[in-house]
């Protein structure tokens, strides 16, 4: 299954299904049906998502000091796409519908 998150204002935004769906759980949405973010949401959305980025940096650091500690190799969570990357056009997609006042809509 794929997340198209769509604006008037950019273009369509297409997720896989379990990035989608923990960028919209994050965000406190229903991930199982059509939804939407109005401007005036979109701040909360926003600083929600980069509450979440901080704090999965924040646990890969952690995780990756005390593998150091323990002298053993990184985690494989060290390797694998991060929160931050995962996010960052969703971000930019809403920071850009803010600036032209649209909402962005799923499932619909």
């Amino acid at each position: 299954m794929l997340y198209r998150f769509k604006s008037r204002a950019t273009g369509d935004l297409v997720m896989l299904e379990a990035a989608g769906r923990r960028v919209l759980e994050l965000l406190g949405k229903d991930p199982s049906g059509p939804g939407i973010i109005t401007a005036a949401q979109m701040p909360a959305a926003v600083a929600a998502l980069q509450d979440a980025v901080r704090a999965d940096e924040a646990e890969r650091e952690r995780l990756a000091r005390e593998a150091q500690a323990r002298d053993e190799a990184l985690p494989e969570v060290a390797d694998s796409v991060t929160l931050r990357m995962r996010t960052a056009p969703f971000i930019e997609m809403l920071q850009h519908c803010m600036r032209e006042n649209t909402e962005v809509v799923w499932g619909v």
